[in-house]
């Protein structure tokens, strides 16, 4: 009974699988016509998964696991690193790691779909989510048109969410190894996460340059061994892969011995099995018909389970002890039955596979654990990987991270432009704020409109809070620095930092569509302010010629105005309630930099949104008030004025008596 229970599970595996195969003739990635298909079709194609220009996505990254992979890179000598950006929910920013001794800077994503618009190369995604999320990870990945193979590394995945993730990769023709894997590797160009162990065993081992066999295993850990028995019977490994350990694996022992079979550099396939499941079947049903022409070494691990009375649930979900028919024995005598490979025990596995290859490739001379590897066109020799190895020992973390100037070389760089180009460009003052502070150079009209916020803000005369600090500060001795912080430190959101506020307020209206007296209403409601709105000595009959000359200066220059059109209809708005609610110089300044920098053409979104959140707007003020500060500080010392103190008629002493 169990062993036609096998033969229907059998039968319904080869069904699907022909399904899957006849996709895959007809292009792993679907028929999208899309550029960022076609980026990835060029990385690799079927039946190799992946190539030395091969790029993955990392998701909910483990960074020491990223830094093996990058070391596995640099010592084949890859010309790119195999990873590009790393995913972590509602993440950004960058995360440091090296590349040989060097430090690189590799980007956080919030999303994978974020990761794969702006890495559009990449065509692997290694899913290091946990059992409860890599599911929806995994569909996301999928859903990504550049990416065509996911690997999923959590063990204990529901087994009703595998088979949903079969279905889809099959609808979509794309490959998902595992779950329950550490991965794959192949030899010289591309290793997944923490696959073969360490760098120094990964070199012992020759897989810095590709072998002659391919092979594949359910257990990561055993995988590990056969990739050093494989290095010291043969030429060395091409391609190996460990499906994963649960009972159900999103890509089979079969789905990839007959991948193996269509690869040209392949001359031996190795098959690692163990007790439980049917997957070995289908390989012996393979052989039997011709499917796969190239020799199969083969033996499935357990057969000491017939040493216990009782069923035996080895390491592994699916190594589970049953029926005879899934035993450990049975399994190697349907290999020995359909033509395969298979050794007596373990132990002589190495030197059956040394046999079969050398008869295979007809290398009667190749001696078993011999000297240093064969040499391989277009990969580094042993000495070149020993010289990359040392760069390891020499290399040492950076503490800070500067993307925005240099000043190594033989003369200072704003983000890349040498300043003697500046120069010779006659770029103004904007230009260089743009390098600087945005780490892109936007238009002309665009700088000269910073420029222009500078000068209007420079200075509002002696009575504003930050120059009368900075007044008091001077009259007490104080030296420069100490008095321009000291008028610095009252900047604040009632006196500057409005700015950044009115900005986030314009920007909210406009994305949201919430019309401006719905706006107006809802900051009444909340019973706050409206920043960027209001004067205490300008009104709509006496304006701000601030506000005017800037009004002017945009409608001249700017392509569109929609921000300052906006807060225009909210000023008419609050006009209406009070004359000096008028739009001041910090509403316009808000609203005018969003239409710059939306109007360049230069800034996403995400990058609008990043310059609101880390006060851009406000630098804006700082810088052009400390000019002022400046000037202030030097008039109280050239002057000469003595020790400040406030009269005390000019304050109200309400104390307790009276």
């Amino acid at each position: 009974m169990s062993l036609v229970i096998v033969k229907i599970y059998w039968l319904v595996n080869q069904f699907l699988k022909s399904v899957k195969n006849r996709r895959r003739k007809t292009g792993p990635l679907c028929s999208q016509n899309d550029k960022t298909l076609k980026a990835a079709e060029e990385m690799t194609s079927y039946p190799n998964l992946f190539s030395r220009a091969t790029q993955a996505l990392i998701f909910n990254y483990k960074i020491v696991t990223v830094q093996r992979m990058l070391d596995f890179d640099y010592v084949v000598c890859r010309e790119t690193p195999s990873v590009v950006g790393l995913v972590k929910p509602g993440g950004s920013g960058f995360e440091k790691v090296f590349w040989g001794k060097k430090e690189i800077l590799m980007p956080i994503y919030g999303t994978l779909e974020e990761a794969s618009v702006q890495h559009p190369q990449a065509s692997v995604v290694v899913n290091f989510a946990s059992a409860r999320s890599a599911t929806a990870a995994t569909f996301e990945a999928l859903q990504q048109p550049n990416i065509h193979t996911v690997v999923v590394i959590a063990e204990g995945v529901p087994e009703s969410d595998v088979r949903r993730l079969i279905k889809k990769s099959k609808e979509l023709g794309k490959t998902i190894i595992g779950p329950a894997t550490v991965g794959g590797l192949q030899a010289g160009a591309f290793r997944i996460g923490d696959t073969a162990g360490t760098i120094e065993n990964i070199v012992a081992c020759g897989m810095y340059r590709p072998g002659s066999v391919a092979l594949t295993s359910k257990s990561g850990g055993m995988s590990s061994e056969l990739y050093n028995v494989v290095s010291r019977h043969t030429d060395g490994v091409y391609e190996g892969i460990a499906i994963g350990g649960d009972t159900f694996a999103c890509t089979t022992l079969a789905d990839t011995v007959r991948r193996f079979n269509l690869i040209d550099q392949i001359k031996v396939i190795v098959v690692l099995g163990e007790l439980g499941g049917a997957d070995e079947y289908d390989i012996c049903e393979m052989l039997k018909k011709g499917e796969v022409t190239k020799p199969v070494c083969a033996w499935v691990s357990g057969t000491c389970a017939t040493m216990f009375k009782t069923e035996v649930q080895f390491g592994h979900a699916g190594a589970k002890s049953g029926s005879a028919a899934v035993s450990a024995q049975a399994k190697n005598d349907a290999f020995r039955a359909a033509g395969a490979h298979v050794p007596q025990s373990f132990d002589a596995f190495g030197e059956l596979i040394g046999k079969v290859f050398r008869e295979t490739t007809n290398q009667p001379e190749f001696v078993a654990g011999g000297s240093s590897p064969r040499p391989v066109l277009g990969y580094p020799t042993a000495q070149e990987v020993s010289q990359r190895m040392f760069d390891f020992k020499t290399r040492k973390r950076t503490n800070i991270i500067s993307t925005i100037s240099d000043e190594r070389g033989d003369e200072p760089k704003y983000c890349g432009v040498a300043i003697s180009e500046l120069v010779q460009q006659q770029a103004d003052l904007g230009e260089v704020i743009s390098l600087l502070w945005f780490k892109k150079r936007i238009p002309r009209w665009a700088s000269k409109f910073l420029e222009l916020c500078i000068t209007l803000t420079a200075d509002h005369g002696p009575c504003v809070s930050g120059a009368h600090n900075t007044i008091v500060a001077a009259r007490a001795g104080k030296d420069l620095v100490s008095c321009v912080c000291s008028g610095l430190l009252t900047i604040g959101p009632r006196f500057g930092g409005a700015i950044d506020e009115a900005g986030q307020l314009w920007y909210r209206g406009i994305n949201q569509n919430i019309p401006p007296y719905d706006l107006v209403e809802s900051m009444k409601k909340l019973g706050k302010p409206i920043s960027g709105i209001g004067h205490r000595v300008k009104s709509i009959h006496n304006p701000d010629r601030r506000v005017q000359l800037l009004k002017e200066y945009a409608q001249v220059h700017f392509p569109d105005t929609k921000f300052l059109q906006y807060a225009l209809e909210v000023e008419k708005i609050t006009t209406q309630k009070g004359a000096s609610l008028i739009l001041n110089v910090d509403g316009c300044i808000g609203a005018l930099f969003l239409d710059a920098v939306v109007n360049s053409g230069q800034f996403t979104t995400k990058e609008v949104d990043e310059l609101l959140e880390i006060g851009t707007l406000n630098g804006l003020f700082v810088l052009a008030r400390t000019v002022g500060l400046i000037g202030h500080s030097y008039d109280q010392k050239r002057l000469k004025q003595n020790l400040y103190r406030h009269p005390w008629e000019d304050v109200m002493y309400a104390n307790d008596e009276e």
